[in-house]
């Protein structure tokens, strides 16, 4: 390796590793600042778990942790059962009614937050119907279902349409062919969309803002409306989300892996 091809590899690597650290550091911050022992977001003192114990104490916090988590599961359920029959159902579809179908499905991807969630706040005001859980669990239902059809489509596209003839002449229902033929080949697609519905319910602030009343409120309004004070009980609750997404990722990639292993172990035996 010559000098000039080592001084690119040095500079890639700190480039790299300077990218990594701004994306990560903040997380250990709130991480460790979570355990801080006084009230203060930048001098150290001590360890304690009071800010954990305030947290779980609060029903302010808990409440809004459950309204997330509860519109975030419903909601992400809603869109991957409707994206996915959508997505099949344009599969099958005419191609002018298939291109004009996707293009509106964009609408809501392409549109600005604020724009989707003034347009939300305006039809649930015209209908006079009062915001609160409903109109919050509505609204993440159609922001989300987009994506799920968006993950769904391209895998679709890649499909042998020979199959599902063959299944229907040999005398499944329709049903019968969605289901055993065309949902098996798409499922690592359907579970991507379903992440992706839930990533995006879960983090949504704007929109939910916008939407909510009658004390509803998710995680990203409680922290907006906590942000303007110090209440290291933020840093907490941060942590706790930080954790339950690493737990997730790593069950994410080790399941596929045991699987294969234990696969692969019937197969030697």
């Amino acid at each position: 390796m010559n000098k000039r091809s080592r001084f690119w590899s040095i500079l890639s690597k700190t480039l790299i590793g300077l990218a990594l650290l701004f994306f990560y550091l903040p997380i250990f911050y709130i991480i460790v600042f979570s355990f801080n022992g006084k009230r203060s977001l930048t001098v150290l003192d001590g360890f304690s778990l009071q800010w954990y114990e305030k947290m779980f104490n609060d029903p302010t916090m808990m409440s809004s942790i459950w309204y997330t988590i509860i519109i975030a599961v419903i909601s992400t359920i809603v869109a991957t059962i409707f994206g996915t029959i959508t997505a099949i159902g344009l599969s099958k579809s005419g191609k002018f009614l298939r291109k004009a179908t996707e293009r509106v499905n964009e609408l809501p991807v392409m549109n600005p937050d604020i724009v989707t969630a003034i347009s939300l706040l305006m039809l649930f005001s015209a209908l006079a119907v009062t915001k609160g859980f409903v109109t919050m669990l509505l609204a993440h239902i159609m922001f989300c279902t987009p994506f799920v059809i968006l993950s769904i489509m391209p895998k679709l596209r890649t499909l042998d349409p020979n199959l599902t003839d063959a299944a229907l002449d040999l005398g499944c229902t329709p049903f019968q062919t969605m289901t055993k033929v065309i949902i098996p080949q798409i499922k690592p697609s359907i579970i991507a969309g379903a992440l992706i519905a839930f990533t995006m319910s879960f983090d949504d602030f704007v929109i939910s803002y916008f939407v909510t009343g009658n004390g509803v409120q998710n995680i990203s309004i409680l922290v907006y409306t906590m942000s303007k004070r110090i209440n290291p009980s933020i840093n907490a609750l941060s942590s706790i989300v930080i954790l339950i997404i690493t737990v997730a990722l790593i069950a994410a990639n080790l399941i596929p892996i045991i699987r294969r292993k234990a696969f692969k172990s019937k197969q030697t035996q």
